[in-house]
Parts: structure tokens; C-alpha cells; sequence
């Protein structure tokens, strides 16, 4: 005999409860991937346990795209079916659709700020977790990279400064070493332009001594003074013969 068709109800023991979940939850699983694969279909399943454990098979890389290609679908057939309360229910189906993303972004905050864990399984704290891991990792990445770059700026402005410090203590070292060669042409000049505006005075006249000589003896000695006063400089100075000397020469 064939077997009987089985009553499908409530499984009231957890223990095996769970099994049936868990061996019907992969067997289901495997169905969708072979019939995405064999049918070249677009298949997205998506299961709660009873426990609120979440568990999804995409045939895409990503489980948003077959749910927005789901919901353009589904809102163009209700487009296409006449109601007199058309526009309401779009704003309805907008609005709900609006207020589940608020509340989803609301939760996946919460929960990154380490509140309303309690809900979560040990497969959701992992992730959660892991999440929390990368974005610190972006973050530091973020951070070194910008700390790196206001060094390398930093290093480049030191740079600069050091090379003007050192360009203006060298002009400082050779107006040193000029400094002392212009202001010894500036006392050349200055005792240049001193010599011309300052008149000398004129050297005094040559003061003549005459000894005290004999009456014959006098042409010998005046005659000597005159030879010495020839071979010096003579002043413009007019020299005049005394009368008394004129009177012994005439003797």
C-alpha cells in the first residue's frame, strides 16, 4: 500500500521542531539554486525561523535588486487595474514603503550604537560586529591618509623656511663682510673731500739769524746767508737790505 497523505500541523516539540526546520530549510534552499540555475531564473527566498532568525538565497549579488524589480513589477500591474481609488493606494503603498526604510535605517543605527541588542542571535551580533570592524578600519585608513598628507604638507613648508633662513643668513654674512671695505671708502672719500674744502696755512717765513760778525767778515756771511736761503724754499716774502748793512757793504 502507498503511503497516506500526511496532515500538515504544528510540530509541537522544539527539539524536533528545529530539525524539520533545519533539513527543510537547506532542502529549500537547494531547490532555489537549482531552479535559478537550470531555468536561468531570477529567485529570491527569504525565511524567518520562529525565533526571528533571518535566513535568504539570491540568485543575484545582491537581494535589493530582485526586490526593486518586484516592487516595479508588482506597482505596474496595480497601474494597469482600474480602481477608483487609484492615487490613494499609490500614496499609501509610497508611504509605507517610505516608513519601512525609515524604520529599518532607525533600527541598523540603534544597533550600531550598541542598543536594542537583545533581539539579535549570536549569527547577528557576529555580523554586526564585523560591520562595526570595517567601517573602524575605513575610518583609520581614512585617518592615517589624512595625517599623512598634513605631514608631507608640513615637512614641505619647513622645508621652504629653512631654505629662506638659510639664504638670508648668507646676504647677512656678505653685507658682514662688506661693511667694513664701504665705510673705509667712505672715510677715503670723506677725508678726499676734507682736503679740498681745508686751505693749508702758509709755512712761516724763515726767520734769519745773523751771528754776531766782524766788520771784514760780514760780506762772508752774508753772502753764506744767501746761498742757504737759495737752496730753500723761499716765501713770497719781499727781503729789503737793512740801511746799516748797505752802509758796511759801501765801506
Amino acid at each position: 500500500m502507498g503511503r497516506g497523505r500526511v496532515q500538515l500541523r504544528r510540530i509541537e516539540n522544539n527539539t524536533s521542531r528545529q530539525v524539520t526546520f533545519s533539513k527543510r530549510r537547506t532542502g529549500l534552499l537547494k531547490k532555489a539554486h537549482e531552479i535559478s540555475v537550470l531555468c536561468d531564473a531570477e529567485v529570491a527566498l527569504i525565511v524567518f525561523s520562529n525565533r526571528g532568525k533571518l535566513f535568504e538565497y539570491s540568485s543575484e549579488s545582491r537581494m535589493e535588486r530582485i526586490l526593486e524589480r518586484y516592487e516595479r513589477q508588482s506597482y505596474s500591474e496595480r497601474l494597469l487595474v482600474p480602481t477608483g481609488s487609484e492615487s490613494q493606494a499609490n500614496s499609501t503603498l509610497e508611504c509605507n514603503k517610505l516608513m519601512s526604510t525609515v524604520e529599518a535605517l532607525q533600527r541598523n543605527l540603534r544597533h550600531f550604537l550598541g542598543e536594542e541588542l537583545d533581539p539579535l542571535s549570536l549569527r547577528d551580533l557576529k555580523l554586526l560586529e564585523q560591520q562595526i570592524d570595517n567601517s573602524l578600519k575605513r575610518i583609520r585608513t581614512r585617518k592615517n591618509k589624512l595625517m599623512l598628507e598634513s605631514i608631507s604638507e608640513l615637512q614641505k613648508k619647513e622645508k621652504t623656511l629653512q631654505d629662506q633662513n638659510n639664504m638670508l643668513a648668507k646676504n647677512l654674512k656678505e653685507y658682514e663682510k662688506r661693511l667694513p671695505e664701504h665705510a673705509q671708502c667712505e672715510h677715503q672719500n670723506y677725508a678726499q673731500n676734507s682736503s679740498w674744502s681745508i686751505v693749508q696755512p702758509p709755512p712761516p717765513p724763515a726767520t734769519i739769524q745773523f751771528p754776531s760778525l766782524t766788520i771784514g767778515g760780514c760780506y762772508q756771511a752774508i753772502e753764506g746767508i744767501t746761498k742757504e736761503a737759495e737752496t730753500q724754499p723761499q716765501p713770497s716774502i719781499s727781503t729789503v737790505i737793512p740801511p746799516w748793512m748797505l752802509r758796511h757793504l759801501n765801506r
